[in-house]
């Protein structure tokens, strides 16, 4: 959601102290006309997509606001080439006096807009919906703002992301900028929300999505599913699998409520890599802590997407990924783990600009590569020495770490380059090497402690180093995650980097013979 500053601002009241001039009926009136002219001028103005500034994604995200909640209430109609009716509520407080409401929303037929309880007019510009209340709102003051309209799960030309047609329904992928594809929103992780889903689909379908469920009401052949969130979720991290699903629940540390969803009749094949969930639970908080959310879960969907996503508490796979006899076990237990080390980083801790987004991906793929090195014997310094060799190509090719270079145009997705993979998790085996193993490790449960619900940049990062290892790591970090050359390592000093130009391009394919199904790209996201 985008809200537009007011162009006239609400006049502070004097103090009555101070006598007030005295103004004739004639500059009244002129004063009078003066003012409806300006206001003419702002409503006529032409309306305009906004964004909060990202150095990726300009028109992202909206000003002006900050939600506080959104429920979410789409209607399937029992197949999934055709647009799902939806109303989308968000309750938001306002930080600026707005005439206008910009939401981001980029494919769907909006039928009504109220704000507060009366209705608004409304308009496209770019990616944005732009609504004008009957009234401004006041800095301060809390809104609610209702749109009805349609969800298509289509993909228009040129778009990415959003809905995911899976054999038997739906699911959803919306990273990095694509919810506005299915939902009005203010689509950037730095606004971070409540969530109420509630879906109604035909006699038949199974619904889950993000959270815990509240209830399941019938009406005549459809069910009515109610989901909600009981943390706060960036937009990006939404998920709804609407399907002939069978859903399956175990205990995991502590009696957390562990659920998976799959298709019904693989449900037996399956289960052998579903049971893995719990212990993988239970290694990760011995690295980083207590996991952060109230469920946990895998979503194995029959579509092909060609890559792996967290949404939050229930992660999004391919089932083929666990059907694909090309890839051992240990490459797949350990893509599991990267996906469920993003519920702590990424998902949990979000990035306050998707140029920190190596603060997700670097930590996901320094797990992955952890559980493999400790659970498989697959050396971590291994792979390390390999990621340095190519780490100069990835700097060329997509930017340093933290300051990726932007998608290609429509391929949005691009950004997800093995930089902030492999390059990334570099960066940690570098601080790691720096600081030791004891100040590292102290560090990353500092960081999920310090910023569970919340959003995070690089400069906290490296604050949060400096303070744990007790010196300034300034100088050494900015180095390595924004230095066009890889810095030296420190502890191999024999570590080269190879010529960028023969470089591999990749760095998350597994040992060995097994291919990703897209050379040269990540498969996790």
């Amino acid at each position: 959601m985008l809200l537009t500053p007011r162009v006239m601002r609400r006049t502070r009241t004097q103090s009555p102290s101070r006598t007030r001039p005295r103004i004739s009926r004639h500059r009244k009136a002129a004063l009078l006309a003066s003012a409806v002219s300006v206001c003419l001028l702002a409503a006529s103005a032409p309306a305009q997509p906004l964004g909060i500034g990202d150095r990726l994604f300009p028109y992202l995200g909206n000003p002006g606001y900050d939600v506080a909640s959104y429920d979410l209430s789409f209607t399937y109609p029992g197949t999934n080439d055709k647009p799902l009716q939806a109303v989308t509520t968000i309750s938001a407080k306002t930080t600026a006096d707005l005439e206008r409401i910009n939401l981001d929303f980029a494919h769907g037929t909006v039928q009504s807009v109220e704000v507060d309880g009366h209705p608004a007019q409304f308009t496209s510009a770019g990616e944005d919906l732009v609504v004008t209340p009957e009234h401004p709102l006041s800095e301060g003051s809390w809104t609610r703002i209702r749109v009805r309209h349609t969800s298509d799960p289509v993909a228009a030309k040129g778009q990415e992301g959003g809905w995911v047609r899976t054999t038997d329904g739906l699911a959803m992928a919306n990273q990095a900028d694509a919810a506005h594809l299915v939902f009005p929103c203010n689509d950037h992780p730095s606004d971070k929300a409540m969530f109420t889903f509630h879906v109604t689909a035909p006699k038949g379908y199974t619904v889950v999505a993000n959270g815990v469920p509240t209830g399941a009401e019938q009406t005549g052949s459809n069910t009515t599913w109610t989901y909600r969130t009981r943390h706060p979720m960036a937009t990006e991290l939404a998920q709804v699998s609407i399907g002939h699903s069978a859903v399956l629940h175990r205990a995991g540390p502590r009696g957390l409520a562990v659920r998976d969803v799959v298709p019904s009749a693989d449900r037996k094949a399956l289960q052998p890599w579903l049971a893995k969930t719990p212990a993988q639970i239970a290694w990760m908080e011995s690295k980083v802590g207590t996991y952060p959310f109230e469920t946990y879960g895998v979503l194995m969907a029959q579509a092909s997407t060609g890559f792996e996503l967290e949404t939050q508490t229930l992660s999004l796979f391919e089932k083929d990924l666990f059907t694909e006899p090309a890839y051992p076990k240990w490459y797949i237990e350990s893509i599991m783990v990267h996906e469920l080390s993003h519920q702590w980083f990424g998902d949990s801790v979000s990035p306050r600009m998707w140029s920190d987004v190596w603060l997700n991906e670097g930590h996901a793929t320094w797990y992955e590569a952890l559980y493999a090195e400790e659970t498989a014997h697959r050396p971590m310094v291994d792979r390390m020495k390999s990621a340095y060799a190519a780490s100069d190509g990835w700097r060329a090719a997509g930017g340093p770490p933290a300051l990726p270079k932007a998608a290609a145009p429509g391929q949005k997705i691009s950004i997800f380059r093995p930089n902030i993979y492999d390059g990334a998790a570099l960066v940690l085996y570098a601080l790691r090497q720096e600081i030791g193993k004891p100040a590292f490790e102290r560090l990353e449960r500092a960081w999920v402690q310090e910023h569970r619900d919340s959003t995070a940049s690089t400069a906290d990062f490296i604050r949060l180093a400096s303070t744990v290892s007790g010196r300034d790591l300034s100088g050494f970090l900015k180095g390595w995650l924004y230095g066009e050359k890889t810095p030296p390592m420190p502890g191999h000093p024999d570590w080269k980097s190879a010529d960028p130009t023969k470089a591999p391009k990749a760095g998350r394919k597994p040992s060995g013979p097994v291919t990703s199904p897209r050379a040269g790209e990540p498969r996790t996201r």
